[in-house]
């Protein structure tokens, strides 16, 4: 025969054991969060080139609200981001990546160097991300517009010559009003940004190189 203590100690564990199913039971049901990355992968260049410029990356400014891991939406006045979609990482984590990808996949002379490398550079380029949204011109429910729009600022380093500075922007329409259209669209939108201000940024280095070889 139990003793009455057991048998409310049997009772007290009972009662917890049903108490505490009732609050896993009870907890709310989230969907899941879909996770997307933007810049598409780019192969590197198999050679660094002869004559290579070193071109240091500055820490530059992103766009305050997009800056996260939420994706930017703007529709008119109305700011709102896209619910249980995220970016993999932050959108100023991911663009770093896409930088560095682009200079390393170019032919051209200028490469990237890091903080902490040994080698000298010649020049510091700053990149200030001013735009970075999916704008909703033509309603809610029509195919968005991806915007990207960058600041560019090349500075010699020491005393070589005046910086250099141009705005890029990239506007790429997304087929259809759905996350898989959407990000393609900021993919191409990153490329074709990027794309122009690699070129650029090999095209300023060069000439002020050669000008500061020129003689007299």
């Amino acid at each position: 025969m139990m003793r009455p203590s057991a048998v409310l100690r049997l009772a007290a564990v009972a009662l917890a054991a049903l108490a505490l199913s009732a609050c896993i039971s009870l907890l709310p049901k989230t969907k899941p969060v879909s996770l997307y990355r933007f810049g598409a992968e780019r192969a590197p260049a198999a050679d660094v080139p002869r004559g290579a410029v070193g071109v240091f990356l500055a820490h530059g400014t992103f766009e305050r609200e997009a800056a996260g891991d939420r994706i930017l939406t703007v529709d008119g006045t109305r700011v709102a981001y896209v619910a249980e979609t995220r970016w993999a990482a932050p959108a100023t984590v991911l663009w770093n990546q896409a930088v560095t990808a682009a200079f390393d996949a170019d032919p051209g002379p200028v490469r990237l160097i890091a903080r902490g490398e040994p080698a000298a550079a010649a020049y510091v380029l700053r990149l200030d991300v001013r735009t970075f949204e999916t704008r909703y011109e033509n309603g809610p429910k029509a195919p968005p517009v991806v915007v990207v729009r960058v600041r560019a600022v090349l500075t010699p380093s020491g005393d070589h010559g005046k910086a250099s500075e141009k705005v890029f922007e990239a506007r790429v329409d997304a087929d259809r009003n759905r996350m898989r259209a959407i990000v393609p669209a900021y993919d191409r939108a990153v490329n074709q940004v990027l794309d122009a201000i690699v070129a650029w940024t090999n095209a300023q280095a060069s000439a002020g190189l050669s000008e500061v070889k020129a003689p007299g």
